[in-house]
């Protein structure tokens, strides 16, 4: 799972980055990793981890990640080359979702004012900066694949026909100011060729709301229109406080859990964070479990068995025999997989079997 983070200067973007990914460098079990200045793979918090190890011996727990991208570049004009221009474009493009932060505070700790660079502290106002340049990124994408696909269509080529069609349906909602995810499409054809056209605004969005030291919840003005426009939108948002969040990074765990009782919060960013991009995503986890590691896997919901298994290897999915699950409750409340069996309680599916989140698989596969 792979999110990108945007926003403004001065809104406490790349604090926030630089919180979640030593967070993640101090977490146990899995080793945090900088692909580039601005990418981090950070692991998911997940409890039912920590109950499948408490059932089964193993040598090495690995969580589920997500990777973080620090997209930059993104101010008013970014798309006509404000700023850093297009450089955002090459990152932003390969993100499954799109995480903007949102400055709700108007004063820093201790009443420093931190200029923000449109002069006033206004979240709805920023939301809209961002999104009309992702969206003028678009247009220009539709642009320079117009010319080759109305050239295709007139030669009957398919594919090229319902790139055509699909252009000539987005254009306007782009040049009206909307994001591309605001089409429905119910054409087979049409859905895939808006998939190959790469566009950004059909990434789905969560808003993290920045808020101050008092109002760690987002209980205030400023993060409550955030979380109004998500809602009217479709989309998520987490309040965070990213000033908070970057203290707790540099806390062992004991000092960690008292801050946050202080604080009255009950848990660090990074939780709320990757749960909401699951809701968003939809997305759901799955387990194997044995003596060399006890492993989360994430697939998207509906997915079935064989997809499931190609996660791990694509082997597994061209080989894919059967599998044999059971739920984490049912380790909770078995206790162990021998007796699990015993009880009757271990499934064996087939290829037509629809994974449930939680489920703990073993996959029979030849090839």
């Amino acid at each position: 799972m792979k999110a990108g983070i945007v926003g403004l200067p001065n809104v406490g973007k790349s604090t926030l980055f630089n919180a979640l990914t030593s967070a993640g460098a101090l977490a146990a079990n899995y080793p945090f990793a900088t692909i580039d200045p601005n990418i981090g793979v950070v692991p998911i918090p997940d409890p039912r981890l920590q109950i499948i190890e408490s059932h089964i011996q193993t040598q090495k727990v690995i969580p589920a990640v997500l990777e973080l991208v620090d997209i930059a570049g993104l101010v008013k004009g970014a798309s006509t080359g404000e700023g850093k221009g297009n450089a955002f474009l090459g990152h932003i493009k390969d993100v499954d979702a799109i995480v903007q932060v949102v400055r709700c505070f108007e004063k820093a700790p201790g009443g420093e004012d931190i200029t923000h660079v449109e002069g006033s502290v206004d979240p709805l106002r920023d939301i809209e900066i961002i999104e009309l340049e992702l969206i003028l990124a678009d247009i220009q994408t539709l642009e320079n694949a117009a010319s080759k696909a109305r050239r295709n269509a007139k030669g009957g080529d398919r594919e090229a026909i319902a790139r055509m069609k699909v252009i000539e349906l987005l254009t306007p909602v782009l040049e009206d100011q909307k994001p591309a995810r605001a089409l429905k499409l119910t054409d087979p054809d049409h859905i895939i060729a808006l998939t190959k056209l790469g566009l950004i605004t059909t990434k789905p969005i969560l808003y993290i709301a920045n808020v101050a030291d008092d109002d760690p919840n987002g209980e205030g003005d400023l993060a409550q229109r955030v979380r109004e426009h998500a809602e009217s939108v479709g989309a998520v948002m987490v309040p965070v406080c990213a000033r908070i969040e970057s203290e707790l990074s540099e806390l062992d765990e004991d000092d960690k859990l008292e801050m946050l009782q202080d604080m009255g919060m009950d848990e660090p960013a990074l939780g709320k964070l990757a749960r909401a991009a699951y809701k968003l995503l939809g997305y759901q986890s799955y387990y194997t479990a044995g003596e060399k590691e006890v492993r989360a896997w994430t697939i998207p919901e509906g997915c079935k068995a064989p997809q499931a298994a190609g996660v791990i290897h694509t082997d597994f999915e061209r080989g894919f025999i059967r599998v044999e699950c059971y739920s984490v409750n049912d380790l909770v409340e078995y206790k162990s997989e021998k007796a699990i069996k015993e009880a009757g309680k271990l499934r064996i599916e087939g290829k037509g079997y629809v994974m449930h989140d939680a489920d703990v698989c073993n996959f029979l596969f030849n090839v």
